[in-house]
């Protein structure tokens, strides 16, 4: 993460599901989890700018991306920004996509995270970690998982998390068609 003049660099790895087990729906409407997740070295980039007007901008590389309120990374910062009475924090985002969209790799939700760390640190709010998990908890299921990555055992929703130690001798082959789009609620149904 690099910070130069009220500028941040933060990181959005994609993760990959090495364990998934639906174990049945719960009462809330959700499924019930029990995942192994890694994160891997495909990545985004959010670069993030301070701005004083109160507005959060999106931008991309990607023009297949819906920027407007109902992007992840919009809520993020709107979370974090009307928990504080201060309604000029603003920030200028320029997302660098580098994660397939719709590839099963959860790239909107580790966007999200990062817009969570970054905004967090960029607007000097020093949240700690629970008060993040739980803001991380409302924008989605994986998002929890992303404000540390690595490898994770994940229950719950996937916010119950448990760091897991890796064998670095464990090898994976992922095979995936990118003309083939997957929506995880689709699949979920």
């Amino acid at each position: 993460m690099e910070f130069k003049n009220r500028k941040i660099t933060v990181v959005s790895p994609a993760k990959i599901n090495l364990h998934l087990e639906v174990l049945g729906k719960r009462k809330d409407g959700y499924h019930e989890l029990a995942m192994l997740m890694q994160s891997i070295n495909l990545e985004d980039y959010l670069e993030i700018e301070l701005n004083n007007d109160g507005v959060i901008n999106l931008s991309s590389n990607n023009t297949e991306l819906d920027l407007k309120e109902d992007n992840l990374i919009i809520k993020a910062g709107n979370i974090l920004r009307n928990c504080y009475k201060d309604r000029n924090l603003g920030a200028n985002i320029f997302l660098n996509k580098n994660i397939p969209i719709g590839a099963g790799l959860a790239g909107g939700s580790s966007n999200a995270a990062a817009a969570l760390i970054g905004l967090n640190k960029l607007w000097l709010l020093n949240l700690d970690k629970l008060i993040l998990q739980n803001f991380a908890l409302k924008l989605g299921s994986d998002v929890p998982f992303f404000l540390e990555g690595g490898s994770q055992y994940c229950f719950g929703r996937g916010e119950v998390l448990e760091r897991y130690l890796f064998d670095s001798q464990f090898s994976l082959i992922i095979l995936k068609n990118p003309k083939v789009s997957l929506s995880t609620s689709e699949i979920y149904k």
